[in-house]
């Protein structure tokens, strides 16, 4: 029996996601996705025929093609210092034990993650490095406690844009956990500008955040 989301897809489409049968597939996807930065959330359909989303868009599509390969659809909200950065969300999945993430991003080091993480705050920190702003100052400061998108199926999540609204109003709601130790924060260098350059390579600067406003 088909699920809600196969019986939006067309032939082609269907074939299409039949052959995202792993997370590296997903990803690989993903990333001839073109970035949007402008923001308008759209559903796991939509990035599909437009190719296009952010990074929110790009983890909730995510979850939605892992949860055909048998994970639970999760996403994890990335939280960094207010006014500062924008939030990055990543999906989740578990192999033999392990975390590993997928995600969208303008940021090159902002993406895949290898299912070789204990903990989320492990799979966390590894975004640590790659997560920084435009004046190289790094952001990041905390991280929210996984969401599983079915909690929304009768919204229709997966095809609905409606639906994907009320997830993110879901996300200031979760629990959340700090990463730093405060002493810590007055300390951190900034990042330097060759990782700078390297994870900014082919991005759009329009989806640049600027601090004290987008």
């Amino acid at each position: 029996m088909r699920t809600k989301f196969e019986q939006c897809l067309t032939p082609d489409e269907r074939t299409l996601v039949a052959s995202l049968d792993t997370p590296q597939r997903i990803q690989a996807f993903l990333d001839t996705v073109a970035y949007e930065p402008a923001y308008f959330n759209r559903c796991p359909l939509r990035v599909l025929r437009e190719r296009r989303g952010h990074c929110y868009d790009g983890a909730v599509f995510a979850a939605a093609i892992l949860r055909r390969l048998g994970y639970p659809p999760q996403v994890i909200d990335l939280i960094p210092e207010s006014g500062a950065d924008d939030d990055h969300m990543v999906a989740i999945f578990r192999q033999n034990g392990r975390l590993g993430a997928i995600a969208k991003s303008n940021f090159a080091g902002l993406r895949y993650r290898e299912p070789v993480y204990r903990s989320y705050r492990e799979l966390v920190m590894s975004y640590f490095e790659h997560f920084f702003n435009t004046e190289r100052a790094r952001t990041l400061r905390g991280y929210s406690t996984p969401l599983n998108l079915a909690e929304f199926d009768a919204l229709n999540w997966e095809c609905d844009d409606a639906g994907i609204d009320a997830v993110e109003r879901r996300l200031p709601a979760l629990r959340r956990y700090a990463l730093l130790p405060p002493a810590a924060i007055p300390t951190l260098t900034l990042v330097d500008a060759r990782i700078f350059a390297v994870d900014t390579l082919h991005s759009d600067p329009e989806g640049f955040y600027r601090p004290g406003g987008h």
